[in-house]
Order: structure tokens, then C-alpha cells, then sequence
């Protein structure tokens, strides 16, 4: 069994924020749902936040969690007070403890399953993981044999030139053997310019003690700043678009594009620049996005287009061609072969295959047909002051330029409807619909002078 802990009882003074530092947001998640993703795919019997400051909106911002069990530092006395504060929760565990920090999130799964196995095949009573840096400066060296046993560690102010060369440092994240560690946990000393206790001293009483090396040390990056945040979002942003590149998507300017971790994109899709992509987006085979585009949580089929244009929650279905300048919303769903263009916007209605709308219009809580041809500057008013109310137009039918349906109001199969109309009522199958008065010229008119 192991039982994972992870650190989230800061402030984080330096982020100068009045929310929880783990708490703060990089590609869609926070800082602690990072961690606890990572930590999950090694399938934990039980998973224990430490919290303190903030700690009420740490808990209800992981409330979609349910497994994952809350312990309160009220003081934060260094790390390996935090620990202390387990002894209660994990009476009677007998299995290995994982001590996480809430402020590093860019642990890969993999790399916390080496620590385990590697923690387990060696039978330790602790694991350090630690990390080569190319610049190891301000930070304590770990010193070890040839075999990976641990000796000792260093804080940078106290090593000798020669130690200096060094570049294995702490990454802070540690293995224990649980009732070992927790034989030991009340002996620790705060005798320290901070006076707090620290986790790191537990070590020296434990043996035997390895460490591991991370593959890649910009995975043990700690948030401490705006700073650091930023670097950690292309850091993460590197990794995202490698994967892609590698999988056969065309990134045409990669460092002006953002993607999410949770987007999925199929190979031969074309990601132009300036192009964001969010949530829990889907793009399918031989679709171009962008330039200049946002898609959030939205599914895009094979072969659509999107350039300029911004959809949120919504879905286009193949070969359709979106932009520039549209705007899909609120659940709205474009249909095959359709082309929605200059200034539309979209909001939750559904849009059969083959339907053009092309300019200047607004389609709200409305259902059209297949091959419906709007007109421009088309308007669907759904809204009466109190309520919405949808707007229906069938297969085949046309709406002339300026056209307004008053909903709720039903339009049949091959209807048309005249420009410059507002419609009010329904319109059966096959009719032709003028709302609008009669033109009328007064001959030789001039206005009269006010002088």
C-alpha cells in the first residue's frame, strides 16, 4: 500500500495574492490538481492534502476529489511539521508514505512510479528523488556513493568549492517507509535560523536511504512567484506541443500558439498562429485552425476550417468552414459542408447540414434546417425581456437580408422570406413571406426651410 501527502498549507507571500499558492491556475488547473492528477495514476490507497492557510477554499475548490482526505496544519512550521501533523490520520498504516509539495506541478506520473518501484526493490527505509541541474546555485547539494546511497546534503552557503560542483540537488520529494518514518517524526528539532522542523532531517535517522534521479529536471520546478508561474506554463507549453508535433499535427508558429494538456488533436490538422486552444477540445483529421483563433471545449470534425474566430462549448461537424470573425456559444452545433462567416454569431441553436450564414447575423435558441440560406444582417430575436423563446426555419427555406423573426415563431420547409421583413408569425411550407410596408414616393419633395 502507499498513502500519498501532499504539502499545501503556504501562503505563497511572494505570489502577493490573497488566494492559496496552490490554488493558482497553469493550463487550465491549479497548481494542487496537477500534483494530485500525477499522483493518482500511481493509484494510492489514500491521498492526504496538508492545507492552512486559505484552507476552506482549498477544500471546496477540490471538492470533485472525493477520495482525497484533508488535514489542517494551523501553524506552518516547516515541512517536517506538516508531516508531524499525519501521525493521527495514518495510525495503523503499514505501507510507504509519498511526500509531495502542492507547489510542484510538473511531476510526471512516471517519474513518481520510479521513485516507488525504486523505493520497494531496495527495501529503504526512505527515497529521495533528486535532479542535475545545469545551475545548481542556491540550492543544497545531495551527496551519495556509488551505488546511489544516500550521505548527506549540503546547503549551498556551506559547501566548499570543490562540493560546488555538485549539480545533484533536492527535489523535495521523498519515499518512506511509513512506520519507520513515523517512529521518528516526534524527535525532530526545530535548532535552526528559522526554527522550524524540517522533513529532510528525518533522513539522517533512517536506513538504509537511496535517491533517484529525475530524467528531466525541470520537472521538480517549484512555484514561488508570477515568475516562476509563467516559466512553469512554457515549460509545460514545450512538452504539450512536442507530443503534437511528434504525432503528426502541423504547429505553423509554435511559440504563438497555447494548447491545453486536455485538448486532443488528430495528425494532418494544420494549427495556424495565434491560435489558443482550450479545455476539452477535440479536433479531428485534416481540419485548419487559425490564424487568430480561440476553441474552447468544443468538438471540431474532419476537414473544417476556423480562422479569426472564437467558439466555446460548441460543435462543427465536417467540412464546414467557420470565420472570420464568427463567434459559436452557449452549445451551438454547426452541421456538415456549412459555412457561417463574416460578424455571425451563434448561440445555443442547432444548424443542419449544408446551411450557409454567411454575414451580420445573430442565431439565438433557434433550430434551422438543412440547406438554409440566410440572408444578411438576419436576426433571431429570442428574447422578450423575461424569457427566451426558439425560432424554427425548415429545410431549404431562405431568409432575405435584414429579415427579424419575432420568436417564438416557426418557419416551414422552402419558405422565403422577403428582405427587410419581421416575422411574427409562422410560415407554412413552400410560402413566400413579405412583412414590411409598402414603399411609397412623394414627387418633387424638399423639406421646408427654418429660414
Amino acid at each position: 500500500m502507499v498513502a500519498v501527502a501532499i504539502l499545501a498549507a503556504g501562503k505563497g507571500t511572494r505570489m502577493k495574492s490573497k488566494l492559496p499558492k496552490v490554488l493558482h491556475g497553469l493550463g487550465g488547473k491549479t497548481l494542487l490538481e496537477r500534483v494530485l492528477d500525477s499522483a493518482s495514476a500511481i493509484s494510492p490507497s489514500r491521498c492526504l492534502a496538508i492545507v492552512g492557510y486559505g484552507s476552506d477554499r482549498v477544500r471546496s475548490t477540490l471538492a470533485s476529489f472525493p477520495n482525497l482526505e484533508f488535514v489542517e496544519q494551523t501553524e506552518q512550521l516547516g515541512t517536517g511539521h506538516a508531516v508531524q501533523q499525519l501521525l493521527p490520520y495514518l495510525e495503523g498504516f503499514t505501507g510507504d508514505l509519498l511526500v509531495l509539495n502542492g507547489d510542484a506541478p510538473l511531476l510526471r506520473p512516471q517519474t513518481l512510479q520510479l521513485l516507488l518501484e525504486t523505493h520497494r526493490q531496495n527495501g529503504n527505509a526512505a527515497t529521495i528523488l533528486t535532479a542535475q541541474i545545469p545551475n545548481p546555485q542556491g540550492y543544497g547539494r545531495v551527496f551519495c556513493d556509488a551505488h546511489n546511497v544516500f550521505q548527506q546534503i549540503i546547503e549551498d552557503r556551506d559547501c566548499t568549492a570543490a562540493q560546488k560542483q555538485n549539480c545533484r540537488v533536492n527535489a523535495g520529494i521523498y519515499c518512506f517507509n511509513w512506520q519507520k518514518l513515523a517512529a521518528i517524526l516526534p524527535n525532530l528539532k526545530s535548532e535552526n535560523d528559522q526554527n522550524e522542523y524540517y522533513i529532510t532531517d528525518a533522513v539522517n535517522y533512517l536506513d538504509p536511504v537511496t535517491v533517484v534521479d529525475v530524467e528531466d529536471y525541470q520537472e521538480i520546478f517549484g512555484i514561488n512567484s508570477r515568475q516562476n508561474l509563467a516559466e512553469a506554463y512554457q515549460i509545460l507549453q514545450d512538452r504539450v506541443k512536442e507530443e503534437m508535433m511528434v504525432a503528426g499535427v502541423t504547429l505553423v508558429d509554435p511559440d504563438s500558439i497555447t494548447i491545453d494538456e486536455t485538448v486532443t488533436i488528430e495528425p494532418d490538422v494544420i494549427i495556424e498562429p495565434q491560435t489558443h486552444l482550450r479545455g476539452k477540445t477535440t479536433i479531428a483529421s485534416g481540419s485548419r485552425i487559425g490564424p487568430g483563433s480561440l476553441i474552447e471545449n468544443s468538438e471540431i470534425g474532419e476537414n473544417v476550417t476556423v480562422f479569426y474566430s472564437v467558439i466555446s462549448d460548441s460543435t462543427v461537424k465536417a467540412g464546414s468552414r467557420i470565420g472570420p470573425y464568427t463567434h459559436l456559444r452557449g452549445h451551438a452545433e454547426v452541421g456538415e459542408g456549412c459555412r457561417v462567416g463574416n460578424f455571425v454569431e451563434i448561440k445555443k441553436s442547432q444548424i443542419g447540414d449544408r446551411t450557409n450564414i454567411a454575414h451580420l447575423s445573430y442565431i439565438g435558441d433557434a433550430t434551422l434546417g438543412d440547406r438554409v440560406n440566410v440572408g444578411a444582417g438576419t436576426i433571431t430575436a429570442n428574447y422578450d425581456g423575461f424569457k427566451k423563446h426558439p425560432t424554427v426555419i425548415g429545410n431549404g427555406s431562405k431568409t432575405g437580408a435584414n429579415s427579424v423573426f419575432v420568436a417564438p415563431v416557426t418557419i416551414g420547409e422552402n419558405a422565403t422570406i422577403a428582405a427587410g421583413s419581421v416575422i411574427t408569425k409562422d410560415v407554412p411550407d413552400n410560402a413566400l413571406a413579405i412583412a414590411r410596408s409598402r414603399q411609397s414616393l412623394i414627387p418633387d419633395w424638399k423639406p421646408i426651410s427654418n429660414g
